[in-house]
């Protein structure tokens, strides 16, 4: 059966492409983030510019999420998902041509400075579609028996292009530096689109195609707060990440505290990647449906004491391990939370489900670093660090304490059911 087949999703040949361009979207994306991180630090050497960086793309994605979600639903994913690429690889070229010396070297800092966070801002509205999109051609290409399968694969894939993206970035800065690394982040997304065009194009399975706008948005919006299950992991996950982005503080931790320079900050912005892909592609053969209530409950306790760690230290290897650790347990997290949206959403509603998910904890991400910009600058760095990791622990607790349904979440008789259904 698919559930003791740990390589039952790669078993279908669109998957797999879907895979390759997942994981060259993500290895840029997260690339192009830790290389504006890297310069946006080095001009302006002030914390709360990291967290406006964050802000900077959290504002158009949170504000377009809910339209995004609409229009995803009524149009066909392949071609939204390549305009999206087209829009990233815009993104990409423009932040190429600002880090070019020959460009700017007449120009002011600040000049300088805006135009990244303009380019960081259209980013963010790539972001609203992209998300939603890829969320509901995920689900196409593979029967719904598979979907813990083809969800932890594709976390993995996920995780590896965020391994390799942040570590390459740290690297490249000092190899090649800023202005190239982001010709190879431009050419990554050439890459995503050659992949896309490998797949044919899929049916729209909404049945209220030309549904109005509101009525569409309110009909997402009533099935997401209805649904206990997913309203409290997007909950559990947005308030985890956006009180534990420690990693949005990495430049000044890398540079100011640790003393280890652009290498060592590869090292560091790759490490939480590196325990999720870990423990994700060991997932493939130790599933976490069983009990998935409380392993989530608990990976995120985790994750929080790793925050605090991580902010204590003053020892390079500690910070590694810490941050490696937090990884780990972000990745079952992570698992978890998208084998309970793919299992427990309508097919006609994933782009607003989805959407719903990018505000939730998506965004949650820059909206934390954003929030650690702000928190370091009000409290120095440890002591933000260490409050957002006592935030997340706090969150659990409440979390637990107020959802017993939640904790008594057990995904395996749904698989059993679409099973059944398919079999």
């Amino acid at each position: 059966m698919a559930k003791n087949d740990p390589y039952a999703a790669l078993r279908y040949r669109e998957f797999n492409i879907f895979l390759l361009l997942r994981f060259a979207m993500v290895f840029a994306w997260t690339m192009q983030f830790v290389v504006i991180e890297w310069e946006v630090y080095s001009i302006t050497k002030d914390p709360l510019s990291l967290g406006i960086i964050g802000l900077m793309e959290v504002i158009p994605a949170v504000s377009m999420a809910l339209f995004a979600g609409h229009v995803v639903d009524q149009k066909e994913k392949k071609g939204l998902l390549i305009k999206c690429i087209i829009g990233f690889s815009i993104v990409s070229l423009g932040l190429f041509l600002i880090t070019w010396p020959r460009i700017i070297s007449g120009m002011a800092t600040n000049t300088v400075l805006y135009c990244v966070y303009f380019l960081v801002f259209l980013g963010g509205l790539v972001r609203a579609f992209i998300g939603p999109t890829i969320f509901s051609l995920f689900s196409l290409l593979i029967p719904k028996k598979v979907y813990p399968n083809a969800a932890t694969w594709s976390s993995s894939v996920w995780q590896v292009g965020a391994v390799l993206g942040p570590a390459l970035g740290g690297f490249a800065i000092h190899w090649i530096g800023v202005h190239w690394s982001m010709c190879f982040i431009f050419g990554l997304s050439l890459l995503a689109l050659i992949s896309l065009s490998q797949i044919p194009k899929k049916p729209v399975l909404n049945p209220n195609i030309g549904e109005p706008v509101m009525k569409s948005l309110k009909g997402g919006l009533k099935f997401v707060f209805n649904n206990k299950v997913i309203l409290g992991a997007l909950t559990l996950d947005m308030i985890a990440v956006l009180f534990g982005g420690a990693v949005a503080l990495l430049p000044i931790f890398a540079q100011d505290i640790l003393h280890v320079g652009s290498e060592g900050f590869g090292i560091l912005r790759a490490a939480p990647a590196v325990g999720a892909a870990i423990i994700m592609f060991t997932s493939a053969y130790f599933p976490l449906n069983k009990n998935a209530g409380m392993k989530l409950l608990a990976a995120i306790f985790g994750f929080g004491l790793c925050i605090i760690t991580f902010g204590l230290s003053t020892w390079f290897w500690l910070s590694v391990f810490a941050l490696f650790m937090s990884g780990v347990t972000d990745g079952i997290s992570m698992i978890i939370r998208q084998t309970i949206l793919q299992l427990k959403t309508p097919d006609a509603m994933r782009g607003r489900v989805a959407s719903v998910n990018s505000m939730f904890v998506g965004s949650s991400n820059e909206l934390g670093a954003f929030e650690s910009g702000l928190t370091a600058k009000l409290m120095g760095t440890v002591t933000a660090v260490v409050f957002g990791g006592c935030m997340t622990l706090f969150t659990v607790v409440g979390t637990g304490a107020l959802l017993p349904k939640f904790r008594k979440l057990d995904l395996e008789e749904d698989l059993k059911e679409y099973e059944n259904e398919e079999d």
